[in-house]
Formats: C-alpha cells, structure tokens, sequence
C-alpha cells in the first residue's frame, strides 16, 4: 500500500506501530503492525519510508507491505482513508512524478508501456524511453530550433547592429532537423507494433486444418482437432510473439453454407474476425486443391493482407497446387507435424513489413508522439517556404515557434492539462 504527499508520514506514524528502537530513517524497513482507528492490530507488516526527494514522486513516500489477500489490503486501505489519505487516481503517482521534475512526459509514458509490455522487446523499448533515449534528441532538436529562432529574432530587434542573416545556412540546419524528424518519425509503425500487436486470423473452408495449425502454432492443444468437418464453432484466441512483436492468432470456424443454427453463428463470427484482422492466414487443403469454396472465401478476404496456408502437402505435391496468381505469399504446412511453422512466421513478418527490424529498434514513438513529431515537420517545411519566397523574417518566427511547441509537448515542456488528462488517465491506478 503506496502513500505520498505531506501528510504520508504523520499517516504512517499514526497507524504503524514498531516495537523496540527502530528507527525511522529514510530508505529503511521497519517491523511492526498496522492499527486501526479503535487500536485494533489489523496486520503484521513492514514499513518503509522514502523521503522527499528521493522517491518515485519527489514526496515524501510511505509503503506497507502487508500480506496478500482481499481483507488485510482492503481494511488497511481504510485505515489510511480514515487518517486522510485519499484514492489515487489512475497514473497519478506518475503525474506527480512528472509534475515534481523526476520524470518527462516521454518517460512517463515509457512506464505505462512497460507495465504493459506484451514482448521482451517491447519491454526492452519502454526501458529505453524511461532512460531518457527518446527524449535526448527531441530536447536536442527543439533546442537547435531556439537557437534559429534566436537568431532571427535577434536580426528582427537589431538589424542595424548584426550582420545580415546567413540565409544559406539557417535553410540547412532547418532541413537537416526536418531529416531527424523524418528519420523518428520512422518507428511509429514498428513502435505500434511492439505496443499493440498483430491480429491474425486463419480462415478456410472446414477440415483444412486451420485448428491443427494453432495447436502446431502455439504448441498446445487450445483447439479441438477432428476429422468431421465443423468441429471449431467459435472463434479461438491464442496469445504468441513472432519476432519480438506480440500476435493474437483467432482460430475461425470454417466458412461454408450450413443448416445448423449453432455453426451459422459460428462462421458469421469467423467473417466478422476476418474483416477486423490485421492479416489473414487463408488455408487450403493442398489434397483437395483449390475449390469453388475457397474462391469464394478468397474473394471476401482479398482486400486484407494475406498469406495462403497450403496444408496437409504430405498427401500431395504442393508444386501442382493452383491458386490466383495474385497471391504472392505462399507457405506451405503440415500442421499434425509442426512443419512449416518457422516459415509461416518469416512469411507473416515479411508482410507487415517490419521485419525482424522490430526487435532492434532503440525507441519507438507512440500515436500522441507522432502527431506532435508531423506538426513539428510540417511547421519547419512552411519556415522553409517562407525562406524561399523571400518573406520577412516575421513570417519565419510564425511557422518556427509552432515547431518549437509541438516538440515541448512531447517531452512536457509545453503539455496542456488537457494533454495530461489524456496520457494518465490510461494508467493503471498503482502507477
């Protein structure tokens, strides 16, 4: 149980009681037991105290660690209530953390991703982001952009006292910031990626071995594999990592005409993951060939990104198997075997374009970060309009303080409340 704020240790002195001579020193534990309001001892706990500003907010912090279980937390929790303590708000103990100085708005959000890291990889980025990687070179580029910004000003205020600007020269340094924006810019994709993972769905006619597939996929038995067509009813989830990003595979119910009103559910659920997928795993049965059928079901789901699954080619020749020339990546399976698997991930990694590029990223911006990165952009490249049209410097000024402020929201130097509100509030409350 975290407390922080001014009050934290008159709150814990009140309800924490530790026998002998324990001294209640910063950054130690203490023993003792936690008491009520009437007295009464509610747990056996330990205590320690972090005071400002060596602690996670810069405030004087205070955590009981008391045992697990819902009533000693629940009636420690109101214990602290009724001394004054007060519900933490999701993400608040981080937002007094960037509001005391210890932390940017870059970090911050560095830690919500790490708390919700779904890969190594991901995790591995969001330490970077907390280390600061992220905003270094932000805090480098808007700086290069106040020392333009001071120049032109200073030609505005002194133009008979100052050299005439080196025009020349302010267009490369504003082109070459443009670049580095640009180059950042450039793992938003693969930071969304790392972040939110890919959606995969396998779809196909019944008895291709779309349930096979999984099972031989995430090494389980998470779907129920016969030989009568229609088995799997409802759409199956399995959680893997392909190449440091994080995959939800949905196993969807074969896709065919059908009088059963339980099966009619079940392919109208595997259409409507289909059309929500990031990519599709279109499977065929490479004895049967390409049917009727799967043109049919090839046709609804085209428009997606796709690989075509041939499967079970231990029963038949896949060099003579036909299908629509459009289709370019093939991979060929024998699911009951686990064969083929590694180059089903290698074909879904090629697809997405990002490759095992997406575990050797150092940091990857998020969607609010990128926003913020392409208005900065934009207002550099009108600054360099301006420059070309030959405007005064005034007009210069304009476009080139927008690009400074775009980047200060980014580390926090120019965050409104609004923006605050809408990166804590994602927070979990513990954090």
């Amino acid at each position: 149980m975290r407390l922080s704020g001014p009050e934290a240790v008159a709150i814990a002195t009140h309800l924490f009681h530790a026998p002998g001579h324990q001294k209640w020193e910063s950054h130690h534990i203490l023993y003792g037991h936690i008491q009520d309001s009437e007295g009464q001892i509610i747990d056996e706990a330990l205590l320690l105290l972090m005071l400002a500003p060596r602690s996670y907010t810069r405030e004087d912090v205070v955590e009981f660690h008391c045992h697990g279980g819902i009533i000693a937390v629940q009636q420690v929790l109101q214990a602290c209530i009724q001394a004054g303590a007060k519900l933490a708000q999701p993400g608040e103990f981080t937002l007094r953390a960037f509001l005391n100085g210890r932390l940017d708005l870059t970090q911050a959000e560095s830690i919500a991703d790490l708390v919700g890291a779904q890969s190594p990889q991901a995790a591995q980025t969001a330490l970077a982001g907390l280390q600061g990687k992220l905003a270094q070179p932000i805090r480098q580029l808007r700086q290069s952009c106040l020392d333009v910004l001071a120049e032109i000003e200073a030609r505005i205020d002194f133009e008979d006292d100052l050299p005439p600007l080196d025009e020349a020269q302010v267009q490369a340094e504003l082109r070459q910031i443009a670049t580095e924006l640009k180059r950042i810019l450039g793992t938003a994709d693969q930071g969304e990626l790392l972040r939110s993972g890919l959606k995969v769905a396998i779809v196909g006619r019944p008895n291709v071995g779309k349930s096979s597939l999984l099972n031989a996929w995430s090494r389980s038995d998470r779907a129920i594999v016969t030989e009568l067509p229609g088995t799997t009813r409802d759409v199956v989830e399995s959680q893997l990592v392909v190449g440091g990003i994080p995959v939800q595979v949905l196993d969807t119910a074969g896709i065919r005409e059908t009088l059963d009103p339980v099966e009619q559910i079940g392919v109208l659920r595997s259409q409507t993951a289909a059309q929500s997928a990031d990519l599709i795993l279109l499977t065929m049965d490479a004895e049967s060939g390409w049917t009727e059928a799967d043109q049919q079901l090839y046709e609804t789901v085209q428009d997606r990104p796709l690989v075509l699954v041939i499967n079970k080619v231990d029963l038949a020749d896949a060099d003579q198997v036909h299908y629509p020339a459009a289709i370019t990546q093939v991979v060929t399976t024998v699911a009951a075997q686990q064969q083929g698997i590694e180059d089903l991930e290698q074909a879904i990694l090629a697809i997405t374009q990002a490759g095992l590029q997406a575990a050797d990223l150092d940091v990857a911006i998020n969607q609010r970060q990128a926003a913020a990165l392409t208005e900065a952009k934009g207002s550099l490249e009108f600054v360099l309009v301006a420059i070309a049209d030959q405007l005064p410097l005034d007009f210069w000024t304009i476009d080139l303080r927008g690009a400074i402020h775009a980047l200060g929201e980014i580390t926090g130097e120019e965050a409104t409340e609004s923006v605050l509100e809408r990166i804590f509030s994602r927070f979990c409350i513990g954090k």
